[in-house]
């Protein structure tokens, strides 16, 4: 498929569509634009913004700031109070949040309560543990794993950014971000769901630390060079940037309870779309993508303005772009 056939065709049956970048074989191959939009703007990338949180995990881990994702989450919470009768959260880690098995008190997110305090770690973590113990379940939750951008903060004294900035986004030619304060729950909204270009900037609390779960914008010229980093097993340009121990054992799958994840598995904040291929991605609401093929060398990012329920995002990327890169082989 031409690219111009390939771009007449999202433009018709992927409308919120804005970016869509590509490497093959360590090359850019293909970027593309709609809806007005330039390469160097930004869309939120929803929650494709915790598997960028499981990148600067690595490198922490890499530099010795945190020295093992089995540590007690409370290790780093010494002056947290506890709640009467919690026994459960003293037993919670890193790599329970990582990879969606913390337990919670509750069902959903409690985003008005955790939003609204000032607070946002100390409020998440009043929400961990509960009377059902360690169960090993996949639970997923966005607001709540606000504890692993606390934790960064202690174990490396830099705010999300600043060491996103530093060691991930600067090494890989990124644009460097800012982070973005919302002044009231209206402007948070608006910030979620408003369709037109975002800058460079990382939704943050009151204490200036940006969400792992979400408020991460990005142009999709970027977004695919993360995913060309992991497919290189964390090197860019000669340089190791994050072990490859790490992104092995990010993408290692693990088995998702219940019939609503598509039969897909989990790492540590990625999706393991085909484990017997080893084919993952990174995906947010309205269908922001960061898939990544080893099978095929092949990494492709796509950004998107705010159309929730997308759910078909990675199949029309292997359906339609990946055979469009793939064309002639």
């Amino acid at each position: 498929m031409k690219q111009a056939q390939l771009h007449s065709l999202i433009a018709k049956e992927q409308p919120n569509i804005c970016q869509v970048a590509a490497y093959r074989d360590g090359r850019l191959v293909y970027t593309d634009e709609w809806n007005g939009y330039k390469d160097t703007d930004c869309t939120h990338i929803m929650s494709a913004t915790k598997s960028v949180m499981a990148l600067l995990f690595g490198i922490a881990v890499d530099r010795g700031e945190i020295a093992s994702i089995d540590e007690k989450v409370l290790t780093y919470f010494p002056e947290y109070q506890v709640k009467r009768g919690e026994k459960t959260i003293y037993d919670v880690t890193i790599r329970h949040l990582l990879t969606m098995r913390a337990p919670y008190k509750g069902k959903g997110d409690p985003w008005s309560k955790v939003c609204a305090s000032k607070n946002w770690t100390q409020s998440s973590l009043d929400f961990l543990g509960g009377r059902g113990g360690l169960t090993d379940e996949f639970n997923y939750r966005t607001v709540c794993l606000h504890i692993l951008t606390g934790i960064l903060f202690k174990a490396t004294g830099m705010k999300t950014v600043d060491y996103a900035n530093e060691y991930l986004f600067k090494p890989l030619g990124i644009a460097l971000h800012e982070n973005y304060y919302a002044k009231s729950a209206e402007e948070h909204k608006h910030f979620t769901i408003d369709k037109a270009p975002k800058t460079d900037v990382w939704f943050a609390d009151p204490d200036g630390l940006g969400t792992p779960g979400y408020g991460l914008c990005m142009c999709a010229k970027d977004m695919v060079k993360l995913g060309q980093l992991c497919l290189n097993k964390g090197v860019w340009e000669g340089k190791q940037i994050i072990s490859s121990f790490w992104i092995e054992d990010m993408t290692r799958p693990r088995h998702v309870e219940g019939p609503m994840w598509r039969g897909m598995m989990y790492g540590y904040l990625w999706w393991i779309i085909h484990p017997e291929k080893n084919i993952y991605a990174a995906i947010g609401n309205s269908g922001n993508v960061i898939y990544v093929n080893p099978e095929k060398n092949v990494a492709v990012a796509v950004s998107s303005y705010f159309k929730p329920t997308i759910f078909d995002r990675v199949e029309f990327i292997e359906e339609h772009i990946l055979k469009s890169i793939l064309e002639g082989d």
